[in-house]
C-alpha cells in the first residue's frame, strides 16, 4: 500500500467547513453524469448442491439487494444434465435443485435476472464434449414455461485443466469457437432469438485464448471470472487496499482483448468473484472481504461492466482442516466459506461452525446491502478526484436529483476526516450516511451479527466534512 499520513479524529461536522491539515478530500462531480449505472452488478450465485426450497432464501437474497443469479453453478455446470437432474464424473446435485424448484422458490419471489451456464464438457450419456441441442432444448424449455433468463454462457472455465471436457481436444480455444459458431449460438438462438448467448474469456491465458475465441466463435457477450487470491496466500492488507485495483485493470484487460478482436461495444459479465478461489478460510466472513467486495462493486460500476455474480450465496463453507486461519488474518470465526448468506444448518460443510439463522447477512452481504442504496438503474456514474490520504477510496452515483457516495477507510486503526464537495449542490436538504465497519463487524465475536448504523443528518449546507471509522464502508445519500 501507499504511504498513510497521520490523520486526527474528528466527528462529523456539520455544514460547510474548511478542511483542517491533513483532511482528505473527496470532490463529485454531480454536474458531468457518465456511464450507465446498472443493478444487475448486484448478483450471487447458486449452486446445484444446494436445496433451494428451504425457506427464507429468497427473502434473505433480497434483504441483501441481489438483483442478479447465476445458476447451476461453476465447474458443476460441465457436468450437469438438466433434464435429469444429475451429474457426469459422480457429481452430487441435490435432490430438489431442479431447474423448476430453482424458479419456483428463489426468483419468483422477487424476479432477479437469471444467468445459466450450459453443459459444454460432457453430453448426456458421459462419452463425449457437450451437445448444443441439450442446450437448445433448455433454451426451448425456459421460453415455454415463462422462465426469465437472460444470459446463457456455453461452459465454465473450459479453458483450464480442472474443468470436465471430453472433447477429443479438451480446453482448445479452437474446438471451443468451432462448438459455439456452428452448434450452440445457432441452435440456441433459434430456440429463442432474444436469448443472449455468451463465451467465456480469460485474458492473457496461454496458450492463446481470447485471441482464437473472439475472432472466431459467435457471441452477443463475454463472461469473466475473477478471483484476487490463491489459498494459502490470503493477505488482509492485499485483499483491503489493493485488490479492486488489480480487478479494475483484469476488467480493462478484457475490453483490450475485445477491441483488439473488433468487438469492444461487446458486453462484459463477470460470472464469478470472490477473495480466494479454493479452500476459504476465515478471510471469507470477515469485515475484510465484505471491504473487497464493497471496492469491487465500485469498480464494477465505474467500468460499465453489464452484470455480475459473486460466488457464492448459499452454500460452500471450509474449516480449520482445509481453510486458511492464520493469527495474521482478521477475524473471530471458526468457519469460514463462499456463502454470503448463513446456510443455517449449521454452515454447509462445517461441523465446526455455530448454527446461525439460515439466511443471516454475512460481512460481504452487508456490503452489498449497502451498495444496493447505489447501483440502482436510471442512474449515471459521477466523476470524482480524492487526494490526501492513500486509506480513503471513493466511488460516486446520481441519486435521484442528488448523489450518492460510497467513501471506504481502508485503515484498520485510524478514524479518518474527509471533506465532502459535490459539484453543482451547494446544500441538501437530507444527508444520511449508512456504515458497516470493524465495530459493528467485531461484535461476531458474541455470535451477533449485527446490521449497517444509518444515521440522518437531516440538511447541510456543502462542502462538509465528515468522520469515517476504522475499516468502514459509508455510503452517503444527498438530496437536493
Amino acid at each position: 500500500m501507499k504511504s498513510v499520513m497521520r490523520m486526527l479524529p474528528v466527528v462529523f461536522i456539520l455544514g460547510a467547513q474548511v478542511a483542517t491539515a491533513g483532511t482528505a478530500s473527496v470532490i463529485v462531480d454531480r454536474q458531468s453524469p457518465s456511464i450507465a449505472v446498472s443493478d444487475q452488478i448486484l448478483g450471487m450465485n447458486m449452486a446445484n448442491w444446494f436445496d433451494p426450497t428451504q425457506a427464507g432464501m429468497a427473502a434473505a437474497m433480497k434483504k441483501g439487494g441481489i438483483a442478479a443469479l447465476r445458476w447451476p453453478g461453476g465447474s458443476a455446470s460441465d457436468t450437469f444434465h438438466w433434464q435429469t437432474n444429475s451429474e457426469c464424473n459422480g457429481g452430487y446435485v441435490d435432490a430438489n435443485a431442479t431447474f423448476d424448484n430453482f424458479f419456483s422458490d428463489i426468483v419468483a419471489p422477487h424476479a432477479p435476472d437469471v444467468a445459466v451456464t450450459v453443459n459444454y464438457g460432457s453430453d448426456a450419456a458421459c462419452t463425449g464434449g457437450g451437445d448444443p441441442a441439450e442446450a437448445a432444448a433448455w433454451v426451448a424449455y425456459a421460453l415455454a414455461h415463462g422462465d426469465k433468463v437472460s444470459h446463457w454462457t456455453v461452459g465454465n472455465e473450459v479453458f483450464g485443466s480442472w474443468e470436465y471436457d471430453l472433447h477429443a481436444l479438451p480446453h482448445d480455444a479452437t474446438t471451443y469457437a468451432n462448438a459455439v459458431a456452428t452448434g450452440y449460438y445457432p441452435q440456441m438462438k433459434a430456440a429463442n432469438p432474444a436469448a443472449l448467448v455468451g463465451v467465456v474469456v480469460q485474458p492473457g491465458w496461454s496458450p492463446s485464448w481470447d485471441p482464437i475465441v473472439l475472432s472466431q466463435a459467435q457471441y452477443d457477450f463475454v463472461e469473466y471470472h475473477y478471483y484476487a487470491q490463491a489459498p494459502g496466500s490470503e493477505s488482509d492488507t492485499y485483499l483491503v487496499g489493493s485488490a479492486s485495483e488489480d480487478f479494475a485493470a483484469q476488467i480493462a484487460a478484457v475490453k483490450a482483448d475485445l477491441s483488439a478482436a473488433g468487438h469492444a461495444e461487446t458486453p462484459i459479465y463477470v460470472g464469478e468473484l470472490g477473495s480466494v478461489y479454493s479452500n476459504p478460510g476465515k478471510q471469507t466472513t470477515s469485515i475484510t472481504q465484505a471491504l473487497f467486495a464493497g471496492q469491487v462493486l465500485g469498480e464494477l460500476m465505474n467500468a460499465g461492466v453489464a452484470r455480475a455474480t459473486w460466488w457464492l450465496g448459499f452454500g460452500g463453507c471450509s474449516d480449520a482442516s482445509s481453510g486458511n486461519f492464520s493469527s495474521s488474518l482478521y477475524g473471530w470465526q471458526t468457519f469460514g466459506g463462499y456463502m454470503v448468506f448463513s446456510d443455517g444448518i449449521p454452515e454447509y460443510g462445517c461441523s465446526s461452525a455455530p448454527v446461525t439463522a439460515l439466511g443471516t447477512l454475512l460481512p460481504t452481504a452487508r456490503a452489498f446491502e449497502l451498495f444496493s442504496a447505489v447501483a440502482r438503474n436510471g442512474e449515471k456514474v459521477l466523476p470524482l478526484t480524492s487526494g490526501g490520504n492513500a486509506s480513503v477510496r471513493a466511488y460516486a452515483a446520481t441519486h435521484g436529483a442528488g448523489a450518492a457516495v460510497v467513501l471506504f477507510n481502508l485503515s484498520e486503526a485510524k478514524t479518518l476526516s474527509v471533506k465532502l464537495t459535490v459539484k453543482g449542490m451547494t446544500s441538501a436538504s437530507d444527508v444520511s450516511m449508512s456504515t458497516y465497519d470493524k465495530a459493528v463487524y467485531d461484535r461476531s465475536k458474541r455470535g451477533v451479527w449485527a446490521t449497517p448504523v444509518t444515521t440522518d443528518y437531516g440538511a447541510l449546507s456543502l462542502p462538509t466534512t465528515i468522520s469515517l471509522t476504522p475499516w468502514s464502508m459509508n455510503v452517503v445519500i444527498l438530496t437536493p
